[in-house]
């Protein structure tokens, strides 16, 4: 303030003026001017530098230090300490939570603070919480919509809104991170931490409400989810004729989801556990952690991918696991012993050769269970170990305990389980059950004929046109996890895998009547378009049904009937070969000694050899040349001699084992017998390499149509196709040098066979075809009445419940209205495809729901809010239907007639 301005204040509080400090400047000035200037002296440049800096530290020293206390604790030890903290406090804070979600007014409150907040929807960085005495301060905080970072002395708190969000984001973006979304807000390093830790609060805080909600709802038993989330698979009617298989379920190992082990011998910081309804515990996997041993002989495969035949390079002993007759063993380990081509096969597309790896994680996948519709049952944890026989056991067992039903199971290794299972502890209560195993299409080809025509879902009566490729799928999606849950700790992997399967089985069970209709519409197509084919293809060969099912069962008894070869075969084949390798050496060594021996004329008489030039040839004489030649030659003849010599050994042995006194000779007929088995041997071998290789391309080619195939991924097999289509021409050309070997006619000639001839083969394929697509009919007419059926009554459950809760007037009313609001949305889509399927041509079930044959409620349902739901979903999927007809029209050829072989291979 100015001098006047001073003075005035001063003469209205009636004080006096205080001294101007203008006035104190003016006169400091005026003093130094009359300094005198030889008290002054001057400092060289290179002095103030290091006096500025004197001054400085001088300046430092007085001012008050600040001290950061360093937080000497573990990770295991605050998270440790952040779980014992919120554990108490999580009844409060879920009653809170529902407070303030669904808008019940604050009360006037005597205690109040302010607090830094996170808001995504919101630039206010802090936030006006009132809190009355009887309140802690997480409590609060929750009434206000925010939820702290601790649940003591916290400083900084979340919107719900903002947690909500990144919930939503990640449930149709598994792997989007919480790195991810911290850049979302103002990027600070620590509030990664902060945001994950009070994202698994929030997550607990919405678990303890979701299971008050199935409280109030009924739906609280034990595996009340797995033995009813389906209802297609599990709402039975009571007038309903009984199916073959009560369910029908797919098992399958994923190694996708892996997850780091702790490095430097260091235990897990996060001690908790997640609680889960779709895992099984360890402690329950590990009690049939040794009914079946490891077995490490197993026979692989000889069927290179190239071109090239060369054996895989087996481990050294010392580098041989320890204790491997200790070892856990495979799905396939339980069979007796014997080469078993099934398991050869799948021991061999196991890829044993990464065992070396599995040390560095702790989960190296999940064995999971599922339903025919795609909605998980459950899973277990893979632990540092491959696909051992304990999973699939342990979930068999879950089974047979929660639902005594009988059940069709699909496995991709289920011909060699099914003996494994019998001989395990569980095999008299899995055999009284009256379930069996099967195959899943999409494997089913590398399975010998023999399982083929025993174990693949077209041949079972009841499975329909099921192909029980579902994990396939289930684990195509499950992929965009493990960006997410490689590193992180056993109890968020869980948590991860807890929210994306729930999620998913939402989905999957919104779409229940799209299926339900796709395959209905699927099934009418093929009776439609393959029934005047049938026909006519019958009449043109002038059999009836009766002769293709005396067919099938022909084909079915040969394939059973086959045999390995003979041991005793074998040797004498082997015996065969090393004769002919025998006789072709001999001859070789033969020609060449007769090249060497030629170029010296020999003289009769006593003398001996007379030395003779000959005349020179024209041109210059290369001596290096002809050195080097006839050293080659010396070397092709001591070779030679050696080869004969080890043969003739060899040949020796085997006539000493084999009892053979005479030896044999091209003329002598067993030698010409066996000379005939090598050959048809040989092309049923070229024959058997050639089918599996186009079957394997068939599937990559499959593979690489499919979607979620990165690009990567993509191009990788692409190149592959590119680079091992030689394979295949070379298998192509071994064949046909083995077919051209053969002496015609040939004995008990397959091909002979009226079953075995192309059209015929064509018309049973599309008679099974047609068969399976009749009783897929059947399962749908089912299934769609089952799904109806049940909408209705939960329709009537939920008017009662809502009707009850507003009675009461409980804070959990506004939960289990939204529950039932998305459920309403989802029965609600789902009964608009179930009216669309009604209205089909070919419909052939019943249009009306039953009762329930468990526990019957009114069959009459009052107007509900359910029906408007419904006619509005009506011309939503009238709207889908176009648009999924133009995108039809835009699918790519190539992937349709990829399709079309695969369909092929697995009908026929």
């Amino acid at each position: 303030m100015g001098p006047e301005s001073l003075q005035g204040l001063a003469e209205i509080q009636g004080k006096e003026a205080p001294e101007s400090v203008e006035t104190e400047m003016e006169d400091i000035l005026t003093i130094s001017q009359y300094d005198d200037e030889n008290e002054w002296e001057d400092v060289p440049d290179h002095e103030t530098a290091s006096a500025i800096s004197y001054a400085i530290r001088d300046i430092l020293q007085d001012c008050a230090q600040y001290r950061s206390r360093r937080d000497k604790r573990t990770w295991q030890q605050r998270v440790r300490n952040l779980d014992a903290n919120w554990r108490p406090l999580m009844p409060q804070v879920v009653q809170a939570y529902l407070r303030w979600k669904h808008a019940t007014p604050l009360e006037p409150t005597e205690y109040d603070f302010d607090i830094d907040v996170l808001n995504v929807y919101s630039n206010a960085r802090t936030a006006h919480i009132k809190c009355s005495a009887d309140q802690t301060t997480a409590e609060a905080l929750v009434l206000h919509g925010y939820l702290g970072t601790t649940p003591i002395a916290t400083s900084l708190a979340i919107s719900f809104e903002t947690l909500e969000l990144f919930r939503c984001v990640r449930l149709f973006k598994a792997s989007f991170s919480t790195e991810a979304f911290t850049k979302l807000i103002p990027y600070r390093r620590f509030y990664r931490t902060l945001i994950a830790d009070a994202f698994d609060i929030y997550i607990s805080i919405l678990r303890n409400v979701e299971c008050q909600v199935m409280q109030e709802l009924g739906r609280d038993s034990p595996d009340w989810r797995a033995l009813n989330g389906c209802p297609p698979c599990t709402y039975r009617l009571s007038d309903e004729d009984l199916p073959v298989f009560d369910r029908i379920i797919c098992l399958d190992g994923n190694n996708s989801l892996k997850r780091m082990a702790p490095t430097g011998g260091r235990a897990n910081g996060d001690p908790r556990v997640f609680d889960s309804d779709y895992i099984l515990p360890r402690e329950f996997v590990n009690q049939f952690a040794h009914e079946v041993k490891s077995r490490q002989q197993q026979k692989k495969p000889d069927v290179p991918d190239d071109e090239s035949t060369a054996a895989p390079e087996e481990l050294p002993p010392e580098e041989a696991p320890l204790g491997a007759e200790l070892m856990e063993g495979d799905p396939t380990d339980g069979v007796p012993d014997g080469i078993n081509p099934c398991a050869s096969n799948w021991k061999a597309a196991a890829a044993e050769s990464n065992k070396r790896m599995w040390g560095i994680f702790d989960e190296t996948g999940i064995f999971a269970c599922c339903c025919r519709h795609g909605l998980i049952l459950w899973f277990v944890d893979m632990v540092r170990s491959s696909e051992l026989a304990k999973y699939p056991i342990a979930i068999i067992k879950k089974i047979l305990m929660s639902m005594p039903e009988r059940v069709l199971i699909g496995y991709d290794i289920g011909c060699t389980f099914d003996e494994t299972i019998s001989r395990s502890s569980i095999g008299p209560e899995f055999k009284a059950s009256g379930s069996r195993f099967c195959v899943n299409a999409f494997h089913g080809y590398s399975h010998a004929y023999n399982c083929q025509v025993r174990y693949h879902p077209n041949v079972i009566k009841g499975a329909g046109l099921e192909d029980l490729k579902t994990l396939e799928r289930v684990f195509g999606d499950s992929n965009e996890l493990t960006p997410v849950t490689r590193y992180c700790s056993p109890y968020r992997w869980h948590m991860f895998c807890h929210l994306f399967f729930r999620q998913r089985d939402a989905e999957k069970y919104t779409n229940l009547g799209l299926m339900l209709y796709n395959n209905y519409v699927q099934v009418l197509e093929i009776i439609n378009s393959q029934m005047p084919v049938l026909e006519e293809a019958m009449c043109s060969l002038g059999i009836t049904s009766e002769d293709l099912v005396a067919f099938n069962s022909e084909e079915c008894k040969y394939f059973s009937t086959l045999k390995d070869e003979d041991p005793a075969n074998l040797q004498l084949v082997a015996y065969v070969e090393v004769l002919q390798e025998l006789r072709k050496t001999s001859d070789k060594l033969t020609a060449v000694s007769r090249r060497f021996y030629d170029r010296a004329a020999t003289a009769g008489g006593k003398s001996g050899v007379n030395l003779t030039f000959m005349d020179p040839t024209s041109g210059p004489t290369n001596y290096d040349a002809d050195l080097s030649a006839t050293r080659k030659l010396e070397t092709s003849r001591r070779y030679l001699r050696e080869r004969v010599a080890q043969l003739t050994a060899e040949v020796n042995a085997m006539e000493v084992s084999l009892n053979i006194s005479t030896r044999w000779q091209p003329g002598d007929s067993q030698y010409n017998d066996i000379v005939k088995y090598i050959s048809e041997r040989r092309d049923q071998h070229a024959l058997g390499k050639l089918q599996r290789l186009v079957i394997q391309r068939l599937f990559e080619l499959h593979k690489l149509n499919i979607s979620r195939t990165g690009y990567k991924a993509r191009t990788y097999i692409a190149k592959s196709l590119q680079r091992r289509c030689q394979a295949i021409r070379n298998a192509v050309n071994a064949y046909h040098a083995a077919a051209r070997e053969l002496s015609p006619p040939r004995e008990n000639d397959i091909r002979e066979k009226p079953w075995a001839k192309p059209v015929v083969r064509e018309a049973m394929r599309l008679a099974n075809c047609i068969a399976c697509a009749c009783k897929e009919i059947e399962n749908a007419n089912r299934e769609l009445r089952r799904l109806h059926t049940s909408i209705r009554d939960k329709e009537i459950l939920f008017g009662a419940v809502l009707d009850d809760l507003k009675r009461r007037a409980v804070p959990l009313a506004g939960a289990v209205k939204d529950y039932i609001r998305h459920r309403r949305a989802a029965n609600a889509r789902n009964m608009a495809y179930i009216q669309r399927t009604y209205d089909l041509p070919g419909f052939t079930g019943t249009r009306a729901p039953s009762v329930h044959a468990g526990a019957p409620l009114p069959a009459l349902l009052r107007p509900s809010y359910l029906e408007g739901l419904v006619s509005t979903e009506v011309s939503a999927v009238a709207q889908d239907e176009v648009l999924d007809e133009q995108d039809l029209i835009d699918d790519n050829d190539v992937g349709g007639e990829v399709t079309a072989i695969i369909q092929y291979l697995v009908l026929s």
